[in-house]
């Protein structure tokens, strides 16, 4: 029996000894893409394991400082405060662009409206605009649908459109993107924001003018690899340096030109 269980226990740690285990955690933006990558990866090394899990950019990058994740997922860079938490904790990150989001702005199919520009938009996001007849629509109130605080969604779209000004008190905070895309599907005057790849007949994306309506881009991979549609942002992995040789055959895959290729198929513009 004893030599049974010394069996056992070496077997154990000669498996453990040849599976890598990496654990992936953050933005809902880059969830999809990333299980995907992860899934493939896993099939053609089958000595590493690959867990994805969501949650938001600031849910993954707090995992990280806690070593509860060995990758965090991020729509926008890490914060200078996050930064400065992990230095005093002794940890310094790698930051790593795996692929470029366009940021869509979208509404119910059977909404007429179908440019706006970034002035208006922060006029709806901000509580200014309430209604779609004040922007050339129908007599119909605007439902303002966000994401939750922890979104690094929420940071950029705040960032890029709203000039770093405050969201309106009334904006209804979603979860998830795929919240968004729900909730946008079933109300006739709501309003949302979703990654380009969660893009779908369910809703109506926007086009939208940076130059006060002289031009209007809709969000589409061709406008964003060109970067002529203006709400492009980077997707980011971040990692601990100390952890590199761990995360390192997974983050060259997704760099190489199969991994790449994913993230295109995908709905996301490449780096490369």
């Amino acid at each position: 029996m004893n030599q049974l269980k010394a069996l056992f226990f070496f077997v154990l740690s000669i498996c453990s000894l040849h599976t890598a285990a990496q654990r992936i955690k953050g933005s809902d933006t880059v969830l999809p893409v990333s299980q995907e990558t992860a899934e493939i990866f896993m099939n053609t090394h089958p000595e590493q394991r690959v867990t994805v899990t969501g949650g938001g950019t600031g849910v993954g990058i707090s995992a990280l400082m806690d070593h509860t994740t060995d990758i965090a997922m991020a729509s926008r860079p890490i914060k200078f405060s996050e930064k400065m938490k992990l230095k005093a904790a002794g940890q310094e990150v790698k930051e790593v662009i795996i692929a470029y989001d366009a940021l869509a702005i979208i509404v119910h199919p059977d909404n007429p409206v179908s440019r706006l520009t970034r002035q208006q938009l922060e006029g709806i996001f901000r509580g200014k605009i309430v209604n779609w007849k004040q922007v050339g629509g129908p007599d119909m109130k605007i439902i303002v649908y966000s994401r939750e605080t922890s979104s690094g969604t929420y940071e950029f779209f705040k960032e890029s459109v709203l000039k770093n000004k405050n969201y309106m008190s009334g904006s209804l905070s979603m979860p998830a993107t795929g919240a968004v895309i729900q909730s946008v599907s079933q109300t006739k005057g709501a309003i949302g924001y979703v990654g380009l790849a969660y893009l779908s007949d369910r809703v109506k994306p926007i086009a939208v003018s940076y130059d006060e309506g002289k031009h209007y881009v809709l969000p589409t991979m061709e406008n964003g690899t060109k970067r002529q549609y203006p709400v492009v942002r980077p997707l980011y992995y971040y990692y601990n340096v100390s952890d590199k040789a761990k995360v390192s055959p997974f983050i060259e895959y997704v760099l190489s030109p199969a991994g790449q290729n994913i993230i295109k198929k995908g709905g996301y513009i490449p780096v490369k």
